[in-house]
């Protein structure tokens, strides 16, 4: 048994015993509006082949029911037009993906599109054009297929925020050459845009721990046009908070976890280490 599985447990338990806590501080931050606008990042939503960055389909439609009951679903720029503001009295949530997996296309991205919430797709853009599996499910034995140019062109019609991921999902954090870097973070912005025929403004770092991030690259995404950049170590995004730096937090399968994210875990206010990034607030 995998040592989460032993944990959601436990983490139900704490989720449950702090839930009139949370739900006096939430209510507290309301009145004072500092209400969390959380932004949830997923991979892939598939039934077929479950990894860690696999969600059900049963599993994630449920996650979206439960959010309808309890947030205002919302844009990016909605998430930023609040974080730049001086209030912010309704929770709200952002739905996000990383990578570009084909499978989303069957029922994830049909059904949201169906129900008019919006969604951002952040695509790793030379996996797409080359029609190539990534590295991480290749050294996993089962080589996934990503999405296609024209499903991409077909979710961009219908109303979808394409968003890039670099064009070879590489980590930022780790490479110093800036030629490279532009390469990946304006490159697969280029690429987008000519597949899709429409800006993108959004990028959201690979990996998008704080080892994964870099000064120069937030500095390249800005110079070059992005109204705002994803990282994905968790963490809530409040008003005050610098919108160009879109905090996200995983869209779990575990609901014991996915509740306590989605609740303000106050672990989560007192122990996310944010990165420091340069000050690149815009106006909204």
């Amino acid at each position: 048994m995998q040592l989460s599985a032993l944990k959601d447990p436990l983490i139900g338990m704490y989720y449950l015993a702090s839930l009139p806590v949370r739900n006096r501080l939430a209510a507290n931050r309301a009145a004072a509006g500092q209400a969390p606008v959380t932004v949830l990042f997923y991979h892939r939503v598939a039934d077929e082949h479950p990894n860690d960055w696999t969600i059900s389909t049963e599993r994630f439609l449920a996650q979206m029911a439960w959010l309808r009951e309890r947030f205002e679903i919302i844009s990016l720029v909605e998430a930023q037009q609040r974080m730049g503001s001086d209030s912010n009295r309704t929770p709200a949530v952002c739905i996000t993906f990383d990578d570009g997996y084909a499978d989303n296309c069957r029922t994830a991205i049909p059904w949201l599109i169906d129900q008019k919430l919006p969604v951002t797709y952040f695509v790793a853009t030379q996996h797409v054009l080359e029609g190539r599996p990534f590295d991480h499910d290749v050294k996993l034995g089962v080589p996934l297929t990503p999405n296609s140019p024209e499903e991409l062109r077909v979710m961009a019609e219908a109303g979808v925020e394409l968003g890039a991921h670099t064009r070879t999902h590489a980590d930022l954090g780790a490479i110093d050459d800036e030629v490279r870097l532009y390469d990946e973070i304006v490159g697969s912005k280029r690429d987008l845009e000519l597949v899709t025929g429409k800006p993108v403004k959004y990028f959201a770092f690979p990996y998008g721990l704080n080892a994964n991030l870099s000064q120069a690259a937030f500095r390249i995404a800005f110079a070059s046009g992005y109204w705002g950049v994803c990282s994905a170590y968790g963490g809530y995004n409040v008003p005050g908070d610098d919108p160009f730096h879109i905090h996200r937090i995983h869209g779990d399968p575990s609901w014991p976890r996915f509740c306590n994210s989605m609740t303000a875990d106050p672990r989560r206010y007192r122990r996310v280490k944010r990165f420091k990034a340069n000050n690149y607030r815009l106006c909204f």
